[in-house]
């Protein structure tokens, strides 16, 4: 019979994380995994790294005047990912997501390269079928395969949005992409070409109450704000942006959380990682 236990190890916690499971109602995990990255490897090392760096920022949020002190979190460890098996993988993936979602718990995880999001969404659709995804992303992900890969960093938002109700997608910041991904996001998705805040009201009405899961693809900034990433696209947003944009999704019925692509290997001064915390911190606090 399997356990959530194999298939987790903890080598470092983010601060102020409790260390019972069964004493928070949000869960951190993360997701080591970069097999399918196309340019620059490096993904697998960001939960580690981001946790060791959460400990330089402080634990309470001058924007929301609240800290993580006074909420309840812990944080599971990552994933025990098989090196070069995708498809094991993504299982273990969606069992350890799934088996949290049957305790009540809500999400928060750090990736590893975008595919890892494929399979917590999985499991969150099987708990909640209207669910609605938003995607901060440089790139649209929309591709039917990679290199004659279906399952792959360059496809997850496809898969995605196959899974789901037709324009549950909800694509913002994107800035790259194929003109087939284009073509197919006029059809299926609701893309928001090289757009964010100003789109976040519009994003608010149309989602309105239903559960949403965001995945935040870290190359949604520029990179003189996350040089530390393994697709960079210049042109992006300011991290001052992208807060502005988690807050105002606030109000929304946020159910599960990503941040992925962050490649410590290609990082100055860990900066990319600290931002990366700070994201973390504002994610758990506001949602």
């Amino acid at each position: 019979m399997e356990r959530i236990e194999q298939y987790l190890e903890q080598k470092a916690s983010f601060m102020d994380s409790c260390c019972a499971i069964e004493q928070g109602n949000k869960v951190l995990f993360g997701i080591p995994m970069d097999s399918t990255t196309s340019f620059r490897p490096g993904t697998r090392l960001a939960p580690y790294r981001v946790r060791e760096v959460s400990e330089g920022i402080e634990e309470f949020s001058v924007y929301q005047n609240k800290g993580l002190s006074e909420i309840s979190f812990c944080d599971a460890g990552d994933l025990i990912s098989p090196f070069g098996n995708v498809e094991e993988s993504l299982r273990r993936a969606e069992f350890v997501s799934s088996y949290f979602l049957q305790e009540k718990k809500q999400l928060f995880v750090v990736g590893g390269e975008h595919l890892v999001s494929l399979p917590v969404i999985k499991a969150y659709h099987s708990f909640f079928p209207d669910l609605a995804v938003i995607q901060l992303d440089a790139h649209a992900d929309l591709r039917g395969d990679y290199l004659g890969e279906k399952m792959s960093h360059a496809t997850v938002m496809r898969q995605v949005a196959e899974l789901l109700k037709p324009r549950s997608v909800f694509q913002l910041g994107i800035r790259s992409g194929t003109r087939e991904e284009m073509e197919y996001a006029a059809e299926n998705t609701s893309l928001y070409l090289d757009k964010a805040a100003s789109v976040a009201d519009e994003v608010k009405q149309k989602v309105k109450d239903r559960p949403v899961y965001i995945t935040l693809d870290i190359d949604v900034l520029d990179p003189a704000f996350a040089p530390g990433t393994g697709t960079p696209e210049a042109g992006g947003i300011t991290s001052r942006e992208l807060f502005t944009v988690l807050w105002q999704f606030k109000e929304l019925n946020v159910v599960g959380f990503d941040l992925v692509e962050i490649s410590p290997p290609y990082d100055q001064g860990d900066v990319t990682a600290i931002l990366g915390a700070k994201i973390i911190r504002e994610a758990l606090l506001a949602y």
